[in-house]
């Protein structure tokens, strides 16, 4: 009997950790349609239309951060150049350092917007830190965008925190970002590299369906 217990407990631990990447699935799509539903209070529109790629990490815990440990994962997703869409979601985590923030409130999400090519293609290496002059800036918010986007020009990432309702951008300097392969295998069958799921037209998981359809919605670029 025992034994029978603890067989079923180890199944039922395994079974809720193959289901931890699609629940965040769902969860990044819930933090990104309630962050755009305020649009004065929300990303700017022109510059999601601009974004080459998009981080979002829901739900970090505040008695998760510790300095030199993983507090946060959560997916990427890149603009597919065959469509002007967005791409399958690959798995990163986000680990310490000086993170150049204090995570407040109960919990804390994070959205980054990578702005050009080479930040994409840093951010599609297997670890990318944060940081270095004209690397990463505090995104603007809202209509006050235009006031704020010549401040943010030289920026390769803008990066944005919601926690206890408010939503404002903020510095992420030293914070590791890693592919988490562990978890794209439990979603795609295989242990893909981010940069593989972008780059090659890998089909996104059924559970993505939502968040890519929010994003298609949300930063559709006009037609030329």
């Amino acid at each position: 009997m025992k034994h029978l217990l603890m067989c079923t407990l180890a199944i039922g631990t395994l079974v809720a950790k193959e289901n931890e990447p699609m629940k965040r699935l769902d969860e990044t799509a819930a933090v990104f349609s309630e962050i755009m539903a305020t649009p004065d209070k929300a990303i700017p529109q022109d510059l999601l239309e601009k974004a080459h790629c998009i981080v979002i990490v829901p739900g970090l815990k505040k008695g998760a951060f510790i300095v030199g440990g993983k507090y946060g994962k959560g997916y990427l997703s890149c603009r597919t150049k065959a469509s002007d869409g967005w791409s399958a979601p690959g798995t990163v985590r986000i680990e310490g350092g000086s993170i150049g923030f204090q995570i407040g409130g109960s919990e804390t999400d994070v959205i980054m917007l990578v702005i050009n090519e080479r930040g994409a293609d840093r951010l599609l290496s297997s670890k990318f830190t944060l940081g270095g002059e004209g690397e990463v800036a505090a995104g603007p918010v809202g209509r006050s965008a235009t006031a704020q986007t010549d401040a943010t020009l030289g920026a390769e990432i803008l990066s944005w925190s919601r926690s206890r309702g408010v939503f404002a951008g903020i510095s992420l300097q030293g914070a590791t970002l890693r592919e988490d392969l562990d978890d794209n295998e439990t979603l795609y069958g295989s242990k893909l590299k981010n940069r593989d799921i972008v780059t090659r037209g890998v089909a996104p998981p059924e559970g993505a369906a939502k968040l890519l359809a929010l994003l298609n919605k949300h930063s559709a670029r006009e037609s030329k």
